[in-house]
């Protein structure tokens, strides 16, 4: 049996409360609520198998945010001495303990985290230091290959990100445009690989221009808009980078290449979609 991951156990008795399932760690509870309708004596049923918080072995067959052995950004609920407790979708939540931070964490912060099982204790427990879990193998890939990036942390440079879930890598800010959030999933492109073995990262494909990447986000930020934006080429670049995510140069190039294709109408503090989009 996996703990902290799903496992397909055997209903070997039903009692008032839920049904027992049988496993090689002797048998767990599966609670009355979470038990599929029309489940059975002898039934297999698929189930993630966690501790509760009497340190019982117990199944659900709700869907966490994360596994163990897997990143994820989740949000802390609590934070007491022993550490920070975050929401992973579950009725226990799961302990970033003290030992494992990077910095105080605050009730309603996301943080990134990695989830493993503690040898000693036997309880699957999270830890902010994320980057001791990535691989310190070469880079497997070459530049211009697409990959996997996952947002872990916001810096003065950019965005740090985990590589296909094992390197780590960078998005610089003056090359993102769009809004990102941590825990966001997005395809990327290897733009450098540094001699750290760590990676320089895009989001547009080498080669794609600039302006007709940041024109596709400005289109689509009009149409989810109904058709008009309160910003233009006279507009603050503040006001420009909160509503679209991209810097005022790049706007600029986006506007003009709608332009050239007649899809907008320019005024100095507003966009509009012609009347045919």
């Amino acid at each position: 049996m996996q703990l902290g991951d799903f496992n397909d156990l055997e209903v070997a008795r039903e009692v008032d409360f839920g049904m027992y399932l049988t496993s090689d760690d002797g048998d767990l509870l599966l609670p009355r609520k979470y038990i599929p309708e029309g489940t059975r004596v002898g039934d297999v049923v698929r189930v993630f198998v966690y501790r509760d918080s009497e340190d019982r072995l117990i199944a659900t067959n709700l869907e966490p945010f994360v596994r163990v052995g897997q990143f994820a950004a989740l949000t802390v609920r609590d934070v007491t001495s022993t550490g920070a407790f975050l929401d992973w979708g579950l009725e226990k939540d799961l302990l970033l303990p003290y030992s494992n931070l990077r910095r105080n964490l605050r009730p309603g912060e996301r943080a990134t985290v990695f989830v493993y099982l503690d040898d000693a204790s036997d309880r699957i427990v999270a830890s902010a230091k994320w980057e001791w879990f990535l691989s310190d193998t070469p880079y497997p890939g070459k530049v211009g290959d697409a990959a996997e990036l996952f947002i872990a942390e916001e810096t003065d440079l950019g965005y740090k990100v985990i590589v296909d879930g094992t390197h780590q890598g960078l998005l610089y800010h003056n090359e993102v445009f769009k809004p990102l959030r941590l825990g966001d999933v997005h395809t990327g492109y290897v733009r450098q690989i540094r001699p750290d073995g760590k990676l320089d990262l895009n989001l547009q494909r080498i080669g794609y221009d600039e302006a007709l990447a940041a024109a596709e986000l400005l289109l689509e930020a009009l149409r989810q808009a109904g058709g008009t934006l309160p910003i233009g080429d006279k507009s603050e670049p503040d006001d420009i980078y909160r509503r679209v995510g991209m810097s005022k140069k790049v706007f600029k190039k986006a506007l003009g290449t709608l332009y050239k294709r007649g899809q907008v109408q320019l005024e100095p503090e507003q966009t509009r979609l012609v009347t045919s989009e």
